[in-house]
Formats: C-alpha cells, sequence, structure tokens
C-alpha cells in the first residue's frame, strides 16, 4: 500500500471515529448525515463527505468530534471569555483536507481567507459556545472561528483578528 492511500485510509477512519460512527452513514467511508438544521457546509479539497462533495455538518456531529476550550482577550468583548469548540485541525482531517488554505464564509457575507497550518500552529477552533452558552445568529454564533489571542503575542494583531470569522456557515478548502 502506498503512503498516500495509508494516509486516506486513516483520515477516513478518523473522520468516522472522530463522529462517534454513527449508524447513519450514508455509505462505506463517508461522513454521517447530518440528523439535525445543517449548521456548516464543507467543500472544495477534501477527500471526505457525506453527499456531492461537501461535507455538511450539524451541532450534534461538530460536538461529537469533542469540544475543547480557552479563556482569552478579544477585541469584540469587554473581558475575557471563554470558548468552547472544536480543534479546526482536527475538523480538517476529518475532511480528509488537502488544500493549504480555507476561504471562510460567514453569513453576513464577510469572507477571510486562513492558511490551513495556521489551526496546528495556535490552536485555532471552531468555537460553538461562549461562556458556555451557545451563540445566536445575532451575537456572532452559530459558529466562530477564534485564535487564543492571549497565548501568543503574535496573535493579538490584525492579521489574526480578520481570521476570526463569526456567524460561519461555510468553509472552502483551496
Amino acid at each position: 500500500m502506498s503512503l498516500t492511500l495509508n494516509r486516506r485510509s486513516v483520515t477516513m477512519a478518523l473522520a468516522f471515529a472522530a463522529t462517534g460512527g454513527f449508524a447513519r452513514t450514508a455509505r462505506a467511508g463517508a461522513l454521517p448525515v447530518p440528523a439535525g438544521k445543517v449548521i456548516l457546509t464543507i467543500s472544495g479539497k477534501i477527500a471526505v463527505d457525506n453527499g456531492g462533495g461537501t461535507a455538511m455538518f450539524d451541532r450534534e456531529m461538530l460536538e461529537a468530534m469533542g469540544l475543547v476550550s480557552f479563556t482569552t482577550t478579544t477585541p469584540w468583548h469587554s473581558a475575557p471569555v471563554t470558548f468552547e469548540g472544536v480543534p479546526l485541525d482536527k475538523l480538517m482531517a476529518a475532511v480528509g483536507a488537502n488544500g493549504d488554505h480555507i476561504t471562510a464564509l460567514a453569513l453576513n457575507d464577510y469572507s477571510t481567507d486562513i492558511p490551513i497550518a495556521d489551526f496546528a500552529a495556535y490552536h485555532t477552533i471552531l468555537a460553538l459556545k461562549r461562556d458556555g452558552e451557545y451563540m445566536p445568529v445575532k451575537d456572532k454564533g452559530p459558529l466562530f472561528i477564534v485564535y487564543p489571542f492571549d497565548s501568543n503575542p503574535e496573535l493579538k494583531h490584525q492579521i489574526f483578528y480578520s481570521r476570526s470569522a463569526w456567524q460561519l456557515s461555510r468553509i472552502v478548502v483551496k
């Protein structure tokens, strides 16, 4: 077996395991089909999907991947905030992302390009909760790409603030 085939097999197995191996899988090697409202769609250079070349996720599927949290200050809040969400490097592995950057697209038509290398280097998350509560659309939800700004002085810069897309609805891997 080639190294490429091994990586693909491992990625697909991790994606299946990360989503709990749900019985609602559409086909072998695919992500489960969302049972609830789709809140995130990933397309582009991905190897694992759940239909039509896209990976669609409901809240339950994202939470099943395992959540992490951190507390950080942001330019948008008056006090430190605790965010809880899926590590973006884990999400990219689950869909078999094979690009070098993403375009994040928000419900309010905001878009930003983010190097995929940021996700592991800075422990960037796709936040579902802020201070223990799900974020409503009217307050930066339902999904928010967040860097742990206080963990590295380099992150307290407009470049990283602009990559922190809230009201996220779609990701295109490029």
